[in-house]
């Protein structure tokens, strides 16, 4: 069992990770933007670029989930910039503060959230983590964001990057906001649905997370998505299968660009990203396919 620090400590896959970590007897340290309120927190302002390094010293490992949401909100110039500052700043506060402690106290790996975004549009070609970024705002965000944890690295501190797809729960992100419109009966294909949705379960992500953790071995990026992508038009398909609800509705594309502005080209974009190097690795998937993972999710 060891102390392991978390940043985006609430969100959905931070808190699902800290429920796993804690249920398996190990410490798990908050890091909160507001003053401590509990000794197991530790204070920091990303935007400042301040973390309270002490409180990291002795953590067996880091790992760091925050940002803002992509798609809380429509990305206006200044919420773009929030969610750029939000995970390049906080990425490189964390890694400078590891850096910069004595060897000894250390810890012995910096886990930084990352997305299949990296790829960009990918069509119908399936990419794996040789594949270069893609251009537009979310690739180049998540190759400033990955470069911001170099202090760790440099400093000899193994760096993993988990590249996420699209995680399937009821509980936030993106399938937050489908669930309940499928279960009214609302739910349908966005655009013409042949774009690849690259997805994982929740219950994976973590599990995945806890694999990248514990393996010494391994280092660098590796996406957290299901072995088999399925275009929107499949997925919506197997949505209405599990839930039992009709799927008539489709969203035309011109109609989600005047809602959704510049994030609709992400929402129509396709991207068939596959996890070559977490299978190399031994992980294996307790739902790889749609329908587990839409069951897994409540």
């Amino acid at each position: 069992m060891e102390r392991i620090a978390v940043a985006g400590a609430s969100g959905l896959i931070g808190s699902a990770l800290v429920r796993s970590l804690t249920a398996e007897g190990h410490e798990v340290v908050r890091l909160v933007r507001r003053e401590p309120r509990a000794a197991d927190e530790i204070r920091w302002d990303p935007a400042a670029e301040r973390v309270d390094a002490e409180g990291l010293a002795g953590c067996g490992a880091v790992v760091n989930l925050a940002g803002a949401g992509v798609g809380d909100r429509r990305w206006s110039d200044a919420y773009k910039a929030q969610i750029r500052d939000s995970r390049v700043l906080g990425t490189a506060t964390l890694a400078r503060a590891v850096a910069g402690l004595p060897v000894e106290r250390r810890p012995r790996v910096l886990v930084s959230g990352s997305a299949v975004g990296y790829y960009g549009e990918t069509g119908e070609r399936a990419v794996d983590e040789e594949a270069p970024p893609g251009s537009g705002f979310l690739p180049e965000l998540c190759v400033e964001w990955e470069a911001a944890a170099a202090p760790a690295r440099d400093a000899g501190v193994r760096t993993v990057f988990t590249r996420t797809g699209l995680v399937v729960s009821r509980d936030g992100g993106a399938w937050g906001r489908l669930f309940p419109l499928f279960l009214a009966g609302l739910g349908g294909r966005l655009g013409d649905g042949r774009q690849y949705w690259s997805f994982i379960s929740l219950h994976d992500e973590v599990a995945a997370i806890r694999h990248l953790l514990d393996r010494e071995d391994l280092s660098g990026p590796f996406n957290l998505t299901a072995p088999e992508p399925l275009t929107n038009r499949e997925i919506t398909a197997a949505m209405g299968r599990v839930l039992r609800r009709p799927t008539l509705f489709a969203v035309p594309a011109p109609v989600l660009r005047a809602a959704l502005g510049e994030m609709a080209g992400d929402v129509l974009g396709s991207q068939r990203v596959v996890p070559k190097r977490l299978l190399e690795s031994g992980f294996r998937f307790a739902f790889p396919g749609i329908e587990g993972a839409i069951r897994a999710a409540g």
